[in-house]
């Protein structure tokens, strides 16, 4: 399959998962703010692995995976409404620390070269 098709496949699976949590997924378990960073679809469409970036004040980030990773049916069922592939893939939901990490690194520049940033 085509780089551009497979581009296509995840940005579109990207933004309609994104659509399911937000305004779909209605459980008082998930208290915390959710962003899909992105989506990996491996080469035969069989599986997907969806990033998502947690953000709130407490550190309950691997619960809140555990948690939706146990929701992946409800998730894959509502994405199979709104797109159309021949096949949906089996979601795996995995924690994206890149946001976290990135401000980290950006508070060790700031400790480092305070006078720089202005």
């Amino acid at each position: 399959m085509s780089e551009i098709r497979m581009g296509r496949i995840e940005e579109e699976m990207k933004r309609v998962i994104s659509n399911i949590l937000a305004n779909d997924l209605k459980d008082p378990r998930i208290t915390s703010l959710l962003s899909v960073t992105g989506v990996e679809v491996s080469n035969d469409l069989k599986y997907a692995n969806v990033f998502i970036s947690v953000f709130d004040g407490k550190d309950n980030h691997e619960s809140t995976i555990k948690l939706l990773n146990k929701m992946k049916g409800f998730v894959k069922k509502e994405l199979a409404h709104k797109i159309k592939l021949r096949c949906i893939p089996e979601l795996t939901f995995k924690l994206d620390n890149s946001i976290t990490y990135g401000s980290h690194i950006d508070e060790i520049l700031n400790k480092i070269l305070p006078n720089e940033q202005e």
